[in-house]
């Protein structure tokens, strides 16, 4: 399968380490991400999940183009599951993010949540959270906004930071949010900041540049929210001005 992957996608598909027993991707673009990891046999298993049939069914068919059942198989939607070479194989769910089955899958997990608002990333990763609360879960986020109430909802819930990136992808920056709950916790997992620490660390000055530019629009939005007294978010200006790039 031909994948060519925008430099979003691409950041967090290369934010996917080794050791995980099922990569859960979702809502990412069609299929786009999942499909990359297939091809790479990020982990054993690897997950497609979106909520829409059409979207599910198109996908089906491209997998099972290019990832063949046996001939003693056949799909039974809405779950599909599927021998790719190697050790992997690949299923589809068609349900909602929050109802993710993961008790039927023993091992570790990886959820990978993007394209969708911090809003509704909250929502989608505290019920994770709440029905496996003892499971050994990562989740690798990419919102598209409401960073700072996401990050402050993560902390509350006890997680810990593996670690965390900031890509520009036409003239938007998306920040990347590799994570661990409780029960994965480890000595290797930081503390979340609610600005974040990592993306301020530049290693060029391109880099410079896109964090530095990044950091001023988050000022001004927060700055014109203060003052069109929508919300007191004094104490978020606050927490970027005391930012560094680095």
């Amino acid at each position: 399968m031909s994948i060519t992957l925008g430099k979003r996608l691409a950041k967090i598909e290369s934010m996917v380490t080794a050791g995980y027993d099922h990569i859960w991707d979702c809502c990412c673009d069609h299929g786009l991400l999942g499909a990359q990891l297939l091809t790479r046999q990020a982990a054993p298993c690897i997950h497609f999940v979106d909520r829409v049939p059409a979207l599910m069914g198109d996908l089906e068919q491209k997998l099972l183009r290019f990832c063949p059942l046996q001939p003693t198989q056949l799909p039974t939607p809405p779950s599909v599951q599927a021998p790719i070479k190697g050790s992997s194989e690949w299923h589809l769910h068609c349900l909602d993010v929050a109802t993710l089955p993961l008790q039927q899958h023993a091992g570790r997990h990886l959820v990978i949540i993007a394209g969708v608002g911090g809003d509704l990333m909250i929502q989608l990763v505290s019920a994770i959270h709440s029905a496996h609360p003892t499971a050994d879960i990562d989740f690798l986020l990419c919102p598209v906004h409401h960073q700072f109430a996401l990050r402050q909802q993560l902390i509350r819930l006890g997680f810990g930071l593996r670690n965390e990136a900031l890509v520009e992808e036409n003239r938007r920056c998306y920040e990347i949010l590799l994570l661990c709950t409780p029960a994965a916790r480890c000595q290797a997992a930081d503390s979340i900041s609610p600005v974040g620490n990592q993306l301020w660390r530049a290693a060029s000055a391109t880099e410079t540049k896109i964090a530095s530019d990044y950091l001023d629009k988050t000022l001004r939005h927060y700055k014109r929210i203060q003052q069109g007294n929508k919300a007191d978010v004094q104490h978020i200006i606050r927490a970027y001005q005391a930012v560094t790039v680095a």
